[in-house]
């Protein structure tokens, strides 16, 4: 059966409710999972998703701040959270589908502007949330998941406009690079999106900073999508839509969207 799910750091779901239903109303995907939702579990908009057939919905909650949410057409049971680093922040949830899938939605901290740990407890904190990670994986390697969400972290060269110029900037420095490659290899996790789109650039956030965003084109890819190796080769298409990092306030990430046959 094809299953189709998206990934979106919505940057405020209430604020952003319409954007989503907007989304939905033209993807259809049979699963959205949301991140920077910067809402109370309890008080994230459900009707106009419900309307939708998106009936299904767990995640985790915080006021104003991180949050996620997993919305589904499809059945869903919570698979549980972990709070990585011991940070006491909503930045994962797990659901179980029908089929069987494990799916991990995850937020990574930032880390903040400064990308060194003594100046910088943000990029601390968001190091050891990697290496949490690292260390649940090698517990207990993941079998027939997948893993999605912003790692806030754009890997290879061309996941970013300019290699060379965002070395030492938070997001793409070779530790950061480091850490988030010892986390996939620690769980196996194959890179779906990459492996569908093995060559050139490929963005899925583009800062507020830069009013002419698309014609600057300063982009990078922190929105990912991973398999394990036991439903990697069922993936079959992965998509990022720029056009919404267009939409009228629009959050600064698009939605990559990425269909399985499961």
């Amino acid at each position: 059966m094809p299953l189709t799910l998206a990934t979106w750091n919505i940057n405020s779901v209430r604020l952003r409710e319409q954007l989503v239903i907007d989304f939905l109303k033209a993807e259809t995907p049979d699963v959205l999972c949301l991140q920077e939702c910067k809402s109370p579990f309890e008080k994230i908009p459900r009707e106009g998703f419900a309307a939708l057939g998106y009936t299904h919905l767990v995640g985790r909650g915080q006021k104003g701040y991180n949050g996620v949410a997993i919305l589904s057409k499809l059945p869903l049971e919570e698979a549980g959270s972990e709070d990585f680093a011991g940070l006491g922040h909503a930045r994962h949830i797990a659901a179980r589908l029908p089929n069987g899938v494990v799916l991990h939605n995850h937020y990574v901290p930032a880390g903040g502007d400064i990308p060194d740990r003594d100046k910088n407890e943000k990029f601390g904190q968001k190091l050891d949330y990697l290496t949490d990670m690292t260390r649940a994986f090698r517990s207990a390697r993941p079998e027939r998941a997948i893993l999605v969400g912003d790692l806030n972290i754009a890997p290879r060269e061309d996941d970013v406009w300019s290699h060379k110029q965002l070395l030492k900037v938070v997001s793409h420095t070779p530790v950061e690079v480091d850490h988030l490659s010892e986390a996939q290899e620690a769980g196996g996790w194959v890179d779906v999106v990459r492996d569908h789109i093995p060559e050139g650039n490929l963005y899925s956030w583009w800062s507020y900073r830069s009013p002419d965003w698309d014609n600057a084109d300063k982009g990078r890819r922190l929105d990912h999508v991973w398999a394990t190796p036991d439903i990697a080769g069922a993936h079959k298409e992965a998509r990022i839509l720029r056009h919404v990092r267009g939409w009228e306030k629009p959050s600064d990430h698009a939605p990559v969207i990425s269909t399985f046959d499961l």
